[in-house]
């Protein structure tokens, strides 16, 4: 069952997202991408205020590096679009798991960003993750 709602068409555009931001990074890299993507919509907090749609997500300026590059604008696969329907239906991964950022930096992951702390790699991209004093609906999401 989805834990955020979803149109065909919101499942072809974070099929797009997970693909273009984390293809080299494997199954598992895609979606943790899908986890913060639904943390973001679900959570209701700091920068994502507002944001409840997988458009909305998507769209939100300045989120993803990936909408500036031609490959996001590729037609959806049926392996992303899968990968995208298992974030939607709840399937969480550590360290996405109460994840709002994830980045890929040249070296190692600083301890901070977005004054959220680091709390896990995998492969290239760090993760990070609001406290509950900032996000406490981010630790309801898959409650």
């Amino acid at each position: 069952m989805a834990v955020v709602k979803a149109r065909s068409s919101d499942v072809d555009l974070l099929a797009r997202l997970l693909r273009a931001e984390a293809e080299g990074e494997g199954e598992l890299g895609m979606l943790l991408v899908g986890n913060v993507g639904i943390n973001r919509i679900r959570a209701n907090c700091s920068d994502f205020k507002g944001i409840r749609t997988i458009p909305q997500m998507v769209h939100q300026p300045h989120a993803f590096e990936a909408l500036i590059h031609g490959y996001f604008y590729q037609k959806a696969r049926e392996k992303e679009r899968r990968l995208a329907r298992r974030a939607i239906n709840g399937e969480w991964h550590w360290p996405a798991r109460f994840s709002l950022w994830y980045f890929r930096p040249p070296g190692a992951c600083p301890p901070v960003w977005y004054n959220q702390p680091h709390v896990g790699r995998y492969k290239k991209h760090c993760f990070y993750q609001p406290t509950a004093k900032e996000c406490e609906n981010v630790y309801r999401v898959f409650a």
